[in-house]
């Protein structure tokens, strides 16, 4: 039974800090969801598995996949999980995995995920976006919407830290994800393969709604999000082919970084099927 004081988990507690992570090209997915899916995600992504005696009896099925898979089952007492632990109420259960994010050209080369032979069709991409729980959110919204990878540029959150793996649900373990480019190299890029590139604003001067009457919609595009304080700085705005605005019909000021993200996905998911009919 291991400790807080065991090795293996004195390792893996160093993890819950980004440059650890970096460093050992290792994280943490923590509770059933996160490791469910961290299983699933093929073989070699899940280096041991750590669990109560609770947490494994609970969720037997996914112990049992883990060992299936031929994952390390470690047991361990509640300190242990704790320490690996970031929320109030730990649930028992918390995957040693490896890293996850690509290349900015493996992903957008289709290399990753196996996309359709004509390339990314929907990408997000985050620029300094530093919530963690929203990166995380993001992309669950981009992988419900049948995006192909996400991008987060240089200065936004780590997608492989703890509150992004759960806020995403899973779907860090589902598409590719990038994590550091300059924005301007992603945009490039994003552009030689053939890619629109929308940044979303709330003082775009192109409608969403127009946009999709236009057709822009319904061709490979990338989505360009801000900051969830200051938006898109104007340089970064300007690297885009157009600026989009999702309309307010109510009262209230704006949407928050999350909820314009799905607006935009989802609208540009409904125009390419749309199109394809």
């Amino acid at each position: 039974m291991l400790t807080e004081r065991s090795g293996r988990v004195r390792e893996a507690h160093k993890l819950l800090r980004r440059p650890a992570r970096e460093k050992a090209g290792l994280f943490l997915a923590e509770g059933p969801q996160a490791v469910r899916e961290a299983v699933a995600a093929g073989p070699g992504r899940v280096v041991e598995l750590f669990a109560t005696t609770a947490a494994a009896v609970r969720w037997a099925p996914i112990v049992a996949a883990a060992s299936d898979a031929g994952v390390p089952v470690s047991m361990a007492d509640e300190a242990a999980l704790a320490a690996l632990s970031e929320t109030v109420t730990p649930q028992g259960l918390v995957a040693l995995c490896r890293s996850l994010t690509v290349d900015l050209a493996a992903a957008l080369a289709g290399e990753a995920a196996g996309e359709p032979a004509g390339g990314p069709q929907l990408v997000a991409v985050l620029a300094e976006a530093r919530d963690p729980g929203n990166a995380g959110t993001v992309i669950r919204c981009a992988d419900a919407a049948g995006a192909d990878a996400v991008v987060l540029t240089h200065g936004s959150a780590d997608p492989q830290g703890g509150k992004a793996v759960r806020a995403s649900a899973g779907s860090v373990f589902h598409l590719p994800i990038v994590s550091g480019p300059p924005v301007a190299d992603a945009v490039t890029a994003l552009r030689e393969r053939g890619l629109t590139v929308l940044a979303a604003d709330g003082a775009g001067s192109l409608d969403l709604d127009a946009a999709e009457d236009d057709g822009l919609l319904a061709g490979p595009v990338a989505w360009l999000f801000g900051n969830e304080a200051w938006g898109l700085p104007d340089d970064v705005a300007a690297v885009a082919d157009h600026v989009v605005r999702v309309p307010i019909y109510g009262r209230a000021e704006s949407l928050n970084l999350a909820t314009a993200a799905a607006v935009c996905l989802y609208g540009s998911a409904r125009a390419r099927r749309r199109a394809a009919r």
